[in-house]
């Protein structure tokens, strides 16, 4: 016992993550919002929960984090307002517009963020920079 080294003090960095790691984190990031099919609530906050989660690992995945949150902001501010644009019927068929554009663009912005690539939703706010 009294012959062994002395333990390393602990390191609270953790190891690099590899390339397919934080690229699978930002399709994760996107994609994440899916779960709002399912729970209603879920498209802001499981994306903002993978962000808060593995922003620190890495700057690629920190950027599609911020832009999944961003965006589902965005479609939910979009959506309140199409909502409230049926009480003019209008809404009714912008809502179906939104859900097709909300499913599409997200589904891009993973497959991009699988391949590597930076995406920048289109007409989003940009809350968090």
């Amino acid at each position: 016992m009294e012959n062994q080294p002395p333990t390393p003090p602990f390191s609270p960095v953790p190891a690099p993550m590899s390339e397919s790691d934080v690229r699978m984190w930002a399709m994760l990031a996107h994609l994440s919002a899916l779960t709002g099919l399912f729970t209603g609530i879920g498209f802001i906050i499981t994306p903002l929960i993978v962000w808060q989660i593995q922003k620190d690992k890495s700057a690629y995945i920190d950027y599609h984090g911020k832009e999944a949150v961003n965006f589902q902001i965005t479609i939910a501010l979009v959506s309140a307002v199409s909502f409230l644009l049926m009480f003019v019927l209008i809404g009714f068929v912008l809502i179906w517009i939104v859900g097709i554009v909300w499913l599409v663009f997200t589904i891009i912005a993973a497959i991009k963020a699988n391949n590597g690539e930076y995406y920048r939703y289109p007409l989003t706010i940009r809350f968090i920079k």
